[in-house]
Order: C-alpha cells, then structure tokens, then sequence
C-alpha cells in the first residue's frame, strides 16, 4: 500500500473539500476532513498538505497535479497494461469522458467521440480541450462546432430517479460511471462499423482492474484496444471532444431541472448547493429530491439542518 502527498493551495484545498464533500468520513484532530473514494483514502490537513493513501494512490492524487509539487513517499507510481502508447493520441481513437458525478444537483452524463486523425489539427486550432478548463458559454460554442463537424458520438444520461434507485441497489458510483462509460462506447462502436478505432481512452476513474470487474458483475467485458489514462482529455483530441459534450449535456439537463423548479440549481456540492436543496424541500416537500439530486450526498443532512434554524 503507497501513499503520496501534495501541498496544494488555499483554493484547491477549497475545491478539494467540495468535491469530496459525499466521501467523506471521521476527520481526524488537525484535519480539514478525511474521504474515501475507490479504496484511496484522502486526508487533507490545514497546512494544506494532502495525503493519499491505498492500493493505487496515483490515479486519486493525479486529479490535482496542476496545482501541487508532488511528492511520492512510498512505492513508485505504477503504470499498468493499460497504457496507451503516446502515439495513439495522434491516431484516429474513440475517447470517453463524463460529468456530473461531483455534482448535488443533476444527473451524471456520459460521452464517447470517435475522432479521425484528419480532424485532430481543426480541432486544437478551434481550442478544444478540457472541459473543466472552460466556462459554460465556451463548452456550448465549442459543443456547436463539434457536432456541425458530424463527429460521431453516442451520450448516455443518467437521471436522478435512476441514479437512486442503483444507489439504494448498492452501486457505488464506480459501477454506475463504468456500466455508463461501456454502454456509450458499445453504441458508438455499432454506430461507426465496420470502421474500426485505432484505440478506445477511457478518462481514468478508478484502476483497470476495478473498471473491468464492475464488467464482470454485469456480464460485460472490455472492449479490444481498450486504454486506461488520467485526465486523458488534456492528451486525447477524442476524449477532449467527450468531455465538452458531456458537459454541455449537463449543462442543458441543469437547465430544464432549474426551469422545473421555478429558480436556478446551483452546480457543484458547496453551501449554495445545501441552501437551494432546503428551499427545495420548503417548496416541494423532501421526497422530490429524487427527481432532481443525488440523495446519498450529505447535501441532503445540511439542506435538513437548515430547515430546523
């Protein structure tokens, strides 16, 4: 088991506390809070030093690479079989990215491209990347022009009603994020045959091994040529244009749920996100959180505290 640790700023270690806000556990004394998340355990201090620590630490801590001096204090990071070439990323690939997992409000989103090597250049002079890294407006322009390109893709939504539902069933969200990932991939793949992909990149979420046996718990397997990288859109053209759809999908789904609601559903997991869930519940009763947030987060408990002030 290997652990590493970052030293991030005040405003990852923010960014941190939200985005881990539903893993969380007990916080140890001199924490800000201690998570857990496909079997990393995450513990961020308030000298803004932040511990990973489990079987694969790496895929964790690499979420927040961009802005911390990382330092691994046991074990190497491993790669594994599954990764791709650096070739590949100049070849003609299908990418799959999703959105909406961190997220109180709305459903998860899920999106697979298929990119051909001769759309690569146009697509990096039109500023396509990371999805993360764009406002709102620039994902539906650039989400525009993505699909005015008749680049193929296949969208999967996972609505609220649903998303409950298999969380009651047991599901972690890994296994929901993986049977999402492999049903927008297997559709693509039927949408563009006989062509076949150079390689599939999968933005890497939990480790081969725990992706491919969700698969197994379903009867499904990996698809051949399958790859496994972190924040593959910042390296693959076919995930960057996966990312921006799925996001612009969020986008639009946040939408008709604001307009369903009568006010805006902020995005996210922060005090904004517990306050509008409280007035949520004064205005429609509790049991409507089903149609429109991802019960399990403890949003849910904070919305109820508010309402009992």
């Amino acid at each position: 088991m290997g652990h590493i640790i970052h030293h991030v700023s005040d405003d990852t270690l923010k960014e941190m506390t939200d985005y881990y806000q539903t893993y969380q556990t007990k916080t140890p004394q001199h924490a800000a809070f201690q998570a857990k998340k496909n079997g990393v355990t995450i513990t961020a201090y308030r000298s803004k030093k932040v511990m990973f620590q489990g079987q694969s630490p790496e895929v964790e801590a690499s979420r927040w690479t961009t802005d911390a001096q990382q330092t691994k204090t046991s074990s190497q990071v491993n790669t594994h079989q599954y990764m791709p070439d650096t070739t590949l990323y100049t070849k003609s690939t299908i990418g799959s990215d999703e959105t909406g997992t961190g997220d109180y409000f709305g459903p998860i989103t899920v999106c697979s491209c298929y990119v051909k090597d001769t759309h690569i250049p146009l697509l990096k002079e039109l500023g396509v990347k990371d999805s993360k890294n764009l406002t709102d407006e620039t994902i539906k322009t650039l989400a525009k022009t993505i699909l005015q390109l008749d680049i193929p893709y296949s969208l999967v939504i996972l609505h609220n009603e649903k998303y409950n539902q298999l969380q009651q069933k047991g599901w972690s969200q890994g296994k929901m994020k993986t049977m999402l990932h492999h049903t927008a991939i297997t559709k693509l793949l039927k949408k563009i045959a006989p062509t076949v992909p150079d390689g599939i990149i999968i933005d890497q979420f939990a480790t081969p091994k725990v992706y491919i046996n969700h698969l197994k718990t379903e009867g499904k397997t990996l698809p051949n040529n399958s790859f496994f990288v972190t924040k593959a859109e910042s390296h693959a053209i076919s995930v960057a244009c996966a990312s921006i759809l799925a996001r612009f999908s969020f986008v639009k789904e946040m939408d008709k749920l604001s307009e369903k609601v009568g006010f805006t559903l902020p995005k996210g997991a922060s005090k904004k996100v517990d306050q509008a869930a409280s007035y949520l519940i004064k205005k429609k009763g509790k049991e409507c959180l089903t149609h429109y947030a991802k019960v399990h987060f403890k949003n849910t408990e904070k919305a109820a505290a508010y309402l009992n002030k």
